[in-house]
């Protein structure tokens, strides 16, 4: 993986029915679709939903770290 000068973050919100660890993934797979360079994922949240007594949802509040690359900087 090349290395990059600069690096730009964008905030996102993962959420799963099975676990905060899970959330986090979908988060950076959908994240994943889109940008390119992803270095890092800072977890800063986690939440969940309950219902009837039970976690039903898991949210994670993440920062995605991507690299920006130089050539396109410049445009």
């Amino acid at each position: 993986m090349s290395e990059f000068k600069v690096a730009s973050i964008i905030e996102l919100v993962g959420e799963s029915e099975t676990s905060w660890e899970d959330a986090v993934s979908r988060a950076v797979g959908e994240a994943a679709k889109t940008v390119q360079h992803i270095q890092g994922v800072e977890v800063l949240n986690m939440t969940a939903v309950v219902e009837e007594g039970k976690v039903v949802k898991y949210r994670a509040d993440c920062h995605v770290a991507f690299g920006v690359d130089d050539d396109l900087r410049n445009l």
